[in-house]
């Protein structure tokens, strides 16, 4: 579904995703992870169309789109979320959710039915006359999801739709992000939240430094020690070992 090879973006001198490979299979939830500062938001940017990369391509569904314009990406069927959400101000959640409906609904009745169904599968159909503003922080979140979802993805790469969320708001997410890809959505999720890494994803890539250091499943990567050294520091995996052992 999303082939990526050699993607790589530069700051000046900071070269924020260096020479990335991904091949993403249609069907299931996988997941981008690594420290912050690696570089998963800009490599999202550079896939959506939101930065154009210095070297590399991306191809979605068989058809080079690399530098292709963010709105042609979407309406090709590969939306994301943002990690700072902005509802649109002095509308209801409906109103913002049907936005994203408009992407392939010209008819207004037509779109705010959409955003009305869309709002129910999020678990925000008892909000939908709710001025957007005046949610909270996970309701915001829900709202994000919601708005990319009613654009009728393919592919939803989701960016930190968990941060800032308390355990329980992150138990109940979890399953509305089942739900999604079991409504035939493919997922990618850039996530630091391990429990839901842990539950929602099939594979997962560890970036660090612009670079891919390890993928597999999530369960192999929590005990690879490359992974343990990027997350925690160097020396960590070894002491973490010599621990377990004395234990």
């Amino acid at each position: 579904m999303l082939e990526v090879r050699g993607l790589t973006k530069r700051f000046g001198g900071l070269t924020a995703v260096d020479g990335v490979d991904l091949d993403l299979a249609e069907g299931g939830i996988s997941a981008l992870i690594g420290p912050n500062g690696a570089g998963k938001t800009t490599c999202f940017a550079l896939i959506t169309g939101f930065h154009k990369p210095d070297a590399g391509s991306v191809r979605f569904l068989g058809h080079d789109i690399t530098g292709e314009k963010p709105f042609r990406i979407a309406r090709a069927g590969m939306v994301r979320t943002f990690q700072i959400v902005q509802p649109f101000a002095g509308q209801t959640v409906r109103e913002n959710i049907a936005v994203g409906a408009h992407m392939h609904l010209a008819d207004r009745a037509a779109a705010l039915a959409k955003a009305e169904q869309v709002a129910q599968a999020v678990g925000l159909g008892d909000r939908l006359d709710r001025d957007a503003a005046d949610l909270t922080v996970a309701g915001r979140k829900r709202l994000e999801v919601a708005r990319a979802l009613a654009t009728e993805p393919k592919l939803l790469l989701l960016d930190e739709v968990m941060a800032g969320l308390n355990p329980a708001e992150i138990r109940d997410v979890i399953p509305v992000i089942r739900a999604i890809r079991d409504q035939g959505v493919t997922i990618l999720l850039i996530e630091h939240v391990m429990q839901a890494v842990m539950e929602l994803s099939d594979h997962a890539w560890v970036l660090n430094q612009g670079a891919l250091i390890a993928e597999g499943t999530p369960r192999a990567l929590a005990a690879d020690p490359t992974v343990i050294e990027a997350y925690l520091g160097h020396g960590m995996a070894a002491r973490l070992a010599k621990g377990a052992a004395h234990a």
